[in-house]
């Protein structure tokens, strides 16, 4: 794979989605970060706004995501639309890496779970780095597989998508940076 082929799909938000941005760039990787008029984002290289047709092809329903969420999500505007741009991210990726918390019922912690769960219906390769646990975990198609210190994960495909929550922390920052360092050294 050579690098200057690889893209990296995110959403310019602050936190997970901005460190991805930043070592993307870094290390000379393209990005396109999905977003939608009136959304507040930090990353604006590579800016793809999407409008309210292309929002549409990512709706789905509230009520279904709640459930296989195991949470309720009210239907408010602004997070259907955030909802509709990570659909972009996953689906236009091939593989997806997200900085967050697996809970105890499988499924991520806060609105970037959407992209796991999504991630998980469409069979792709899914990666999280759990920052409580301080450690990568990988989807295996049934649960997730705590990956060992000599098999964490790399950047494999030409097209990879980066998401996670806002509230980084240093050893999610770390497993970002660590994660291009062996994908891209």
């Amino acid at each position: 794979m050579r690098k200057e082929d690889v893209i990296l799909l995110s959403g310019g938000a602050g936190g997970a989605e901005a460190e991805f941005g930043e070592n993307a760039e870094r290390c000379g990787i393209d990005e396109v970060n999905f977003t939608f008029d009136g959304h507040n984002i930090v990353r604006r290289r590579g800016l793809r706004v999407l409008n309210e047709e292309e929002l549409k092809n990512g709706d789905v329903s509230l009520e279904y995501v709640s459930r296989l969420m195991n949470r309720r999500y009210t239907d408010n505007p602004t997070f259907r639309k955030i909802l509709q741009s990570i659909w972009y991210q996953v689906n236009y990726g091939r593989e997806i890496f997200v900085i967050g918390e697996i809970l105890e019922d499988r499924t991520v912690k806060g609105g970037t779970g959407w992209g796991a769960e999504f991630s998980k219906l469409c069979n792709k390769p899914l990666h999280v780095f759990d920052q409580k646990r301080d450690a990568w975990f990988r989807w295996d198609r049934m649960d997730w597989a705590a990956c060992r210190k000599d098999d964490e994960p790399v950047i494999d495909s030409v097209r990879f998508t980066g998401t996670g929550t806002r509230f980084l922390q240093e050893n999610g920052k770390r497993a970002i940076r660590e994660l291009f360092e062996r994908s891209f050294s």
